[in-house]
């Protein structure tokens, strides 16, 4: 069973990268420039050399770590800088007139440093990937050397222990659950898994199956309050149309009106609902690399039942404990 955890006393650099390996690691970095689309390399790079090369595997673990939650962490920097400079924006506005050439300076100001936070997390990954091309050894700032610690990989000099195969899984499936935070190409991920690793290891299958469901629920939602918008905007256009029309009667106001406070309430709601998942997946991917067989309410007492019944305990884990994932996957608490 691959669920058990194996180290094999091997140096992963104790002989130069072969250029499969090499290939490997480089397409991994650089799937980061398809803009969540690349999810998918990098699991595919670790799915196909994990047993081959220990080089090849950390670094496609890594670039996918860098893809879900360096993203996010990304993200979220990004977000708390817009919303500063917004508000410092609006404050020196108040102070000036709107012709204030200091403020056309601050809004290019502002630009430039939105531009070079994308810029940045797009050079990382471009530098990563020729340091692999020419076999040498990469870890990306923070994330790398934890990554190596938590895969009991060793220092980034001398790599002397394989990687752990079961901090593998739980970094893998914890990557799906962050990966909620990108649009559409983050269900990629746990999907991706889930064909090409769920064959092999119960705890790996029930997590990327629970967290593919998931995201699938996440982005119906978007996709739904997207329509929603556009549906409704035809009708409010229409009577807006007609209010402008001094021949119409005041009903055609009160129509648009309560058209608008109505898509208005729906939208608020639906964008302060969303966020919330993206937090509870964030929280999963946590749990899971703080070595817990985290199940989604609802959802993942549901995937855990559908398991048990179609491939039967046998099947999915060794022995035949009913708390089938718990007694066999949780034993780990090791962090990050």
């Amino acid at each position: 069973m691959f669920r058990e955890c194996t180290v094999i006393k091997t140096n992963i650099m104790t002989t130069k990268p072969t250029t499969e390996e090499r290939i490997w690691a480089v397409i991994s970095h650089l799937s980061v420039l398809a803009f969540g689309m690349g999810l998918v390399l990098p699991i595919i790079g670790w799915s196909e050399q994990r047993r081959k090369s220990r080089y090849a595997s950390f670094q496609c673990l890594q670039a996918f770590g860098y893809q879900s939650l360096g993203y996010t962490i990304w993200l979220l920097t990004f977000l708390i800088l817009f919303i500063l400079f917004l508000v410092i924006f609006a404050f020196m506005a108040g102070k000036s007139a709107p012709a204030d050439p200091f403020i056309r300076i601050w809004g290019v100001f502002f630009g430039f440093v939105m531009l070079g936070l994308i810029g940045l997390y797009l050079l990382l990954p471009v530098i990563a990937a020729v340091v692999c091309a020419f076999g040498k050894d990469f870890q990306y700032p923070v994330l790398g050397k934890r990554l190596a610690r938590y895969l009991s990989v060793g220092s980034s000099d001398e790599r002397a222990e394989s990687l752990n195969s079961e901090h593998e899984d739980r970094w893998v499936a914890a990557m799906g659950h962050f990966s909620v935070i990108i649009i559409f190409w983050g269900l990629l991920a746990p999907a991706a898994t889930w064909i090409l690793q769920g064959k092999n290891t119960a705890f790996l299958k029930f997590q990327s199956i629970q967290t593919t469901i998931y995201q699938v629920f996440v982005n119906i939602l978007y996709l739904g309050t997207f329509i929603f918008s556009f549906l409704v905007s035809i009708p409010m256009m229409a009577v807006m149309g007609l209010v402008g029309n001094p021949s119409q009667s005041s009903s055609a106001n009160l129509l648009g009106l309560i058209l608008f406070l109505f898509s208005l309430v729906i939208l608020s709601v639906a964008f302060l609902i969303i966020p919330l998942f993206h937090v509870l997946g964030q929280w999963a991917g946590y749990r899971v690399l703080k070595g817990d067989n985290y199940r989604y309410p609802i959802l993942g007492k549901l995937v855990e039942k559908k398991m048990e019944k179609s491939y039967g305990v046998q099947e999915l884990a060794p022995g035949s404990n009913s708390e089938l994932f718990d007694s066999n996957f949780d034993s780990t608490k090791e962090t990050l």
